[in-house]
């Protein structure tokens, strides 16, 4: 008869707790992700799972697979209408001590209807509260476009005619402010900043007192941000990346004349030739870009997939043509322009200024 494989004896706080072998590789793996350090010397795996457009059951299933997976950087929003699911997963990992809270880098987001000084501090209390932790690994304020919602729950706001209900007197200097006293008493370990471009980035720097730790933008192959990288490469600002196989789901919308990146046929070529997914060369091209990534999924294979990237490495012939395939401006899917009616006319709207 084969012997029965042991559990693992691990020290968590005052306790000791016992875990299967299974927890144990999966949190050796976790230990193998490199690490990207931000500007406070926090440290930020390069790899993460992203949770946007999953409903809450559904993410309940995508993170456990995620965390068997040995996924440990989870990158949420209260935007997304999820974090309880999150925080309901955690909880169960954290109590059973399959999982110690120091081995988790959580990121969330400050929505677009707290977008002033005063909300900060309580949407973070409300989305520690979900996610059913004492602080938070990042937060970002998640678009630099502010919004006024008739609840908490009112994520996108619209008047009768369809058009997105803008606060005008956004000011991110001081909401950025706000984002620093959470810092002070220990809610937020890091803070930075999602969508913005790069004269907003400039702006925040002449007045922080606390350096943004991570701009957290869309970047693809189709979309590279070259010269959004280079300002924050400028000022030591890490890079995260989402959307980084551009959003299959919706990349038809915008990009009518070429085929879906996933499709691509110099993507493929090189997947072929590696016997890697489309999915995994994609990711690997950005990270060996420096860019942190947060792929996501539902699907249980892709999720393993999409964290399998560390043992293989593009060559130069192949990076110079997946950099190649850049299209600039054009490339850009989150424009948000289209389907949230007048965002545009808000004077922080971020795209038509790349840098």
């Amino acid at each position: 008869m084969a012997k029965a494989v042991p559990d693992v004896v691990l020290p968590n706080s005052s306790k000791m707790h016992v875990i299967s072998l299974g927890t144990f590789l999966s949190r050796m793996a976790a230990n193998a992700v490199p690490d990207v350090v931000l500007p406070n010397g926090r440290k930020m795996p390069i790899i993460g799972l992203g949770t946007f457009k999953s409903p809450p059951q559904e993410m309940k299933t995508v993170l456990s697979t995620a965390l068997e997976c040995g996924y440990r950087h989870i990158d949420a929003a209260y935007l997304y209408q999820n974090e309880g699911a999150i925080g309901e997963v955690l909880k169960e990992w954290l109590d059973s001590g399959r999982i110690a809270r120091e081995e988790l880098f959580v990121t969330t987001k400050l929505p677009m209807i707290a977008n002033r000084a005063a909300d900060v501090a309580r949407f973070m209390d409300k989305q520690l509260e979900l996610l059913q932790l004492d602080y938070v690994d990042l937060y970002l304020i998640h678009c630099p476009v502010g919004l006024k919602g008739k609840n908490d729950d009112d994520v996108w706001p619209v008047d009768d005619n369809g058009n997105v209900v803008l606060d005008l007197e956004t000011d991110l200097e001081s909401v950025y402010k706000a984002m620093e006293e959470l810092v002070d008493c220990g809610k937020a370990k890091a803070i930075g900043l999602s969508n913005f471009n790069g004269k907003q980035i400039e702006r925040i720097l002449k007045v922080c007192r606390i350096k943004p730790s991570n701009l957290q933008v869309e970047v693809h192959a189709y979309h590279q941000q070259k010269a959004l990288r280079e300002i924050c490469s400028k000022h030591k600002i890490p890079v995260c990346a989402y959307a980084p196989i551009a959003a299959p789901y919706r990349t038809q919308e915008r990009l009518n004349d070429s085929p879906i990146l996933l499709e691509n046929p110099t993507v493929t070529s090189i997947a072929e030739q590696l016997g890697k997914t489309p999915a995994q060369i994609l990711i690997r091209f950005l990270i060996q870009l420096g860019m942190i990534v947060i792929p996501k999924s539902a699907n249980a294979n892709r999720i393993r997939q999409n964290f399998q990237v560390f043992d293989f490495t593009l060559s130069p012939e192949d990076m110079a043509a997946l950099e190649a395939l850049d299209k600039g401006e054009s490339g850009r899917l989150f424009i948000f322009k289209d389907a949230f009616k007048g965002k545009t006319k808000h004077p922080e709207y971020p795209f038509p200024i790349p840098l």
